[in-house]
């Protein structure tokens, strides 16, 4: 049975954009009870179940924007006093694997996850949706901007990293402030973006927020070899990726940006699905795959298309094509735009951006009763 005030939180975040997500929620559910309601099913179907609960339910006011950087994704959250809840019940029933690292901007916020808590304010707290915790934001409005990192992307052992886990990590010098400066400009001026810069500025964000929890761990030059190894991957999969539509991106002009030899880069590979070209290629081709279904693309020629990743031949992209997804090019397209409401469902790109939302407590919890 809840505890009186508790609400389980189920909704879905409205969309504004191309890549920024925004909900303002002063007005918009009505007044009294029912807004605070509306606000819970909004953040927990946007984010993941969660148990909400407050004593200001009657004047609640918040607002959330989310912005996609690609690789990672940065959430900005403000309201008025929250509790959150959740429980190993909940993290098996829902679980997107992320790590959230949150900076208080105002206000105070109580976090205990894996034995640890603290009280964080102007300060940086880990947390990871994978575990149990509880948080609660009792000032009178918390203001947050949270990065959210997928945990396979963090190129530190998990064991390590479950160390920080609910610490108040100090932002106020050192890389912990470099981190929070980038991350409070990254919010104000990331809407203001094109979508790849938005990309570039998401692997700059992993890159600094990796460097600072490496140094809360100790010398970064004292991690494993295996995790070196893991970051630099990482750090490769990112410039592959911004660099899809050069036509002369290949494993050479890899290994001499990341200083190793062709050789050194093979055997990084070398326990991936992949090769590195066979990887370059699928990347490209997914993207084409990607764009080819969607209608506001329509007009633009195939070779276009193809060209914009990386194909310098129309021949070889077809070839490729129809041995990657048994259909020409111009088959697909056609079969995607003649059905219009199953092409968002075969183009990831075409809803990247709805995408989950964090609880206000950077925790997240909900009822097995939901």
């Amino acid at each position: 049975m809840r505890k009186p005030g508790e609400r389980l939180v189920g909704g879905r975040a409205e969309v504004w954009g191309e890549h920024v997500d925004s909900l303002t929620l002063t007005d918009a559910a009505g007044a009294g009870e029912d807004r605070f309601d509306w606000f819970c099913e909004t953040v927990s179907r946007a984010f993941m179940p969660v148990m909400l609960s407050t004593r200001r339910a009657a004047d609640f006011r918040a607002s959330m924007t989310d912005l996609d950087l690609g690789t990672v994704r940065l959430s900005a959250v403000s309201c008025s006093p929250v509790l959150s809840r959740r429980t190993p019940t909940h993290v098996r029933r829902a679980d997107p694997e992320h790590l959230q690292l949150a900076l208080v901007t105002q206000g105070e916020v109580w976090m205990s996850q894996h034995g640890n808590e603290s009280v964080v304010a102007g300060g940086l707290v880990l947390t990871d949706t994978s575990r149990p915790s509880e948080g609660a934001c009792t000032a009178r409005q918390i203001e947050s901007v949270v990065l959210q990192i997928p945990r396979q992307t963090l190129a530190l052992r998990p064991d390590r990293v479950n160390r920080l886990l609910a610490r108040n990590l100090a932002a106020d010098a050192g890389s912990g402030a470099i981190l929070a400066d980038f991350l409070k400009a990254l919010h104000s001026r990331g809407p203001q973006c094109r979508p790849e810069e938005l990309r570039a500025m998401g692997s700059v964000a992993l890159d600094l927020a990796t460097a600072f929890l490496a140094r809360q761990l100790g010398d970064p030059e004292e991690a494993p070899a295996e995790a070196r190894a893991q970051e630099t991957l990482q750090r490769i999969h990112r410039f592959i990726e911004s660099n899809l539509g050069d036509p002369g991106l290949t494993p050479e002009l890899i290994a001499d940006r990341h200083n190793m030899s062709v050789r050194g880069l093979y055997r990084l590979f070398g326990d991936q699905p992949r090769t590195v070209a066979a990887h370059i290629r699928q990347s490209r081709l997914e993207h084409a795959h990607a764009d080819l279904a969607r209608g506001e693309l329509s007009g633009q020629p195939v070779q276009t298309i193809a060209a914009r990743w990386g194909f310098s031949s129309a021949t070889g992209f077809s070839r490729a094509f129809r041995e990657a997804y048994g259909m020409t090019p111009v088959e697909h397209r056609a079969l995607s735009l003649a059905a219009p409401w199953h092409a968002e469902d075969r183009n990831p790109a075409g809803h990247a951006h709805h995408h989950a939302l964090p609880a206000p407590t950077f925790s997240a919890g909900d009822s097995a009763t939901a």
